[in-house]
């Protein structure tokens, strides 16, 4: 095993070129080989980033929710392939967007019905707000403050007709968040109990919830965002995050430390067991970490640029192809990253477990870091 010397220097520049502050932890085989933290939580008021720093997943909340509804599904609640309105009737009948001649924008049926497991993959039809065709648009008039639950914003998802046929193309949107409202029909408790009582509990993330206490308020770390002022603090992006707000999204809004997630992702890395804690059996890690889309999808997730060399399984990005990624990882490490930064990789043949946390919204990626300090852990091995 190499020294981290190289990492820590690679953290201070990140923190040197703007970022406020960062943290990373690296467990390998079952041991803490590097655990390091720099810059602040709060730069005004010169609070260090530390150890019991919470920072806001954002879409890290994703693969926290593919695991519990993986749970449901190895109760036999379920079948991957199953048409989603059996469980979810607001989604039978279901419309999509079309183009016609000169560019005429008309709706017709589902050629398939969504299945569960495009809402995991991705491939449902379902959108995130935006301007680039009219589901975004239609998506955009959606307002987190006035929802209250993942039921309610399953309803009126289903209301929007889809961006296109399931399981033929790839789009990021709220997926995972109509999971969510699945987990709860299935499990008959509210989807923020389900995490708490299967997941949370279970693992000791006595630091990672939908609400922060009171009490743990100023352990928060700030968010920040780059402007032409420079890195300021931001409320642009915290909605989810405000406390008159009561859904529990799926796809972002939980909050955590750096060690909480560790535990969750050594759990994902050695085979779903963590400290005598079983969450997922090991063959179900194994289909979630296999790509599961076909080459027009898989080139639909890489127009941004993000993920050479990925494919997608259920809920992470899946390494596929090393060449064509430049990456030094194992096949099949998975992961997934969050708007501000946060990153997560599991490699289960080599028994690693990398996280990231930053609290930064900007112009360099998600994954941008992450990808930088995979590369260099890798280096160690």
């Amino acid at each position: 095993m190499g020294t981290f010397n190289h990492i820590d220097t690679l953290l201070q520049s990140f923190v040197d070129n703007g970022l406020p502050g960062c943290a990373c932890s690296v467990v390998h085989r079952g041991e803490t080989i590097y655990e390091g933290y720099r810059g602040y939580a709060d730069i005004s008021e010169k609070r260090p980033i530390g150890s019991d720093t919470i920072y806001r997943l954002y879409s890290l909340t994703k693969v926290i929710t593919c695991t519990a509804a993986l749970m449901l599904y190895e109760r036999g609640l379920y079948l991957l392939n199953d048409p989603l309105y059996d469980y979810l009737p607001e989604f039978r009948n279901q419309l999509v967007y079309r183009q016609g001649e000169g560019g005429t924008l008309y709706t017709s049926p589902a050629v398939t019905p969504i299945r569960i497991k495009d809402l995991f993959m991705m491939t449902s039809g379902l959108t995130y707000h935006g301007d680039r065709t009219e589901t975004e648009r239609q998506t955009a008039k959606l307002s987190l403050l006035h929802i209250h639950d993942v039921r309610k914003l399953s309803k009126l998802l289903a209301d929007i007709p889809l961006a296109f046929d399931p399981g033929t193309r790839w789009q990021y949107g709220y997926s995972h968040d109509v999971l969510g409202a699945l987990i709860e029909v299935l499990s008959g408790k509210s989807f923020g109990q389900f995490l708490k009582e299967e997941i949370f509990e279970p693992l000791e993330m006595n630091d990672t919830f939908f609400r922060i206490p009171d009490d743990k308020k100023e352990r928060l770390s700030t968010l920040y965002a780059e402007t032409n002022d420079g890195i300021m603090p931001t409320l642009d992006h915290e909605a989810i995050y405000k406390p008159e707000v009561t859904i529990e999204c799926g796809g972002h809004g939980l909050l955590s430390t750096l060690s909480d997630y560790g535990r969750y992702t050594q759990m994902l890395t050695r085979g779903g067991e963590f400290n005598g804690s079983r969450i997922l059996g090991r063959k179900t890690i194994q289909l979630m970490a296999t790509n599961h889309l076909d080459a027009i999808q898989i080139a639909d997730m890489e127009v941004p640029g993000t993920w050479p060399g990925y494919g997608y399984g259920l809920g992470v990005r899946v390494m596929i192809d090393r060449a064509k990624g430049g990456i030094n990882s194992s096949l099949g490490e998975f992961g997934w990253a969050g708007a501000a930064g946060a990153w997560m990789a599991a490699d289960p043949e080599e028994e690693l477990s990398i996280v990231y946390m930053q609290g930064l919204m900007g112009k360099e990626y998600s994954e941008y870091r992450g990808h930088k300090l995979r590369s260099a852990i890798y280096s160690v091995l």
